[in-house]
């Protein structure tokens, strides 16, 4: 893997509450400058994102019911057709967790098509695998696919744990090829990416993503 090829395949992760608008300006016009895949962005930032970014390859994409899930349908409705005609055309919502562990697959798969229904938007399902069991995991994906997702994405990157090579190897097989993988949380290093690309992912999400480039 080249440097350029890690950077198209990155979401630059600009999720951090206590970022300034400084720091998300330049965090912008890095991944701008080095044509990443897209940049990830809180919803309160879609205006500078779409200020910053104009005219560049970079596409813009957003939290939904972010970082926790508990959100209702209705909210995560509103949060994703604003975000769409704000600028945003890649969601990255997170699933209601306690619903899938509950086995309320009627709950989830509708909450998800909700979204997915909502906009034109690439919507990326965010399962928080580390609250879930394995057999959770490919439930919760075959949900996502049945409702119509373009992405299966372990992490939020604010839970206990982030993508293992393990997981990204078992939500590749728990859907069909036209669902893409994206690995998110606690990736620290070059090897990480090229260990979960390896496993099946299409997608990283990552905040690091300067100090990882460095170590092409």
């Amino acid at each position: 893997m080249t440097k350029q090829e890690f950077l198209s395949m990155n979401d630059h992760s600009l999720l951090k509450p206590h970022l300034t608008k400084k720091e998300i300006m330049e965090g912008l016009q890095y991944a701008k400058d080095n044509h990443c895949a897209s940049v990830c962005i809180n919803p309160c930032n879609l205006d500078i994102a779409r200020e910053v970014l104009e005219g560049s390859d970079v596409k813009i994409g957003t939290v939904i019911g972010f970082p926790s899930g508990a959100h209702t349908t209705f909210s995560k409705v509103a949060e994703a057709i604003d975000a769409y005609a704000r600028g945003a055309v890649e969601l990255d919502m997170v699933i209601d967790i306690g619903a899938l562990r509950n086995g309320e697959y009627d709950d989830v798969y509708n909450d998800i098509k909700a979204v997915v229904d909502a906009t034109p938007a690439v919507v990326k399902v965010i399962l928080e695998n580390c609250y879930l069991t394995k057999e959770q995991i490919v439930k919760g994906c075959q949900l996502c696919e049945k409702a119509g997702a373009d992405f299966v994405k372990t992490s939020t990157g604010f839970a206990e744990g982030g993508a293992t090579v393990e997981d990204i190897t078992l939500m590749r097989e728990s859907v069909s090829e036209k669902v893409h993988v994206k690995a998110a949380g606690g990736i620290h290093s070059k090897e990480d990416v090229e260990a979960l690309v390896a496993a099946g992912a299409d997608r990283v999400g990552v905040s690091r993503t300067q100090a990882i480039a460095a170590e092409f």
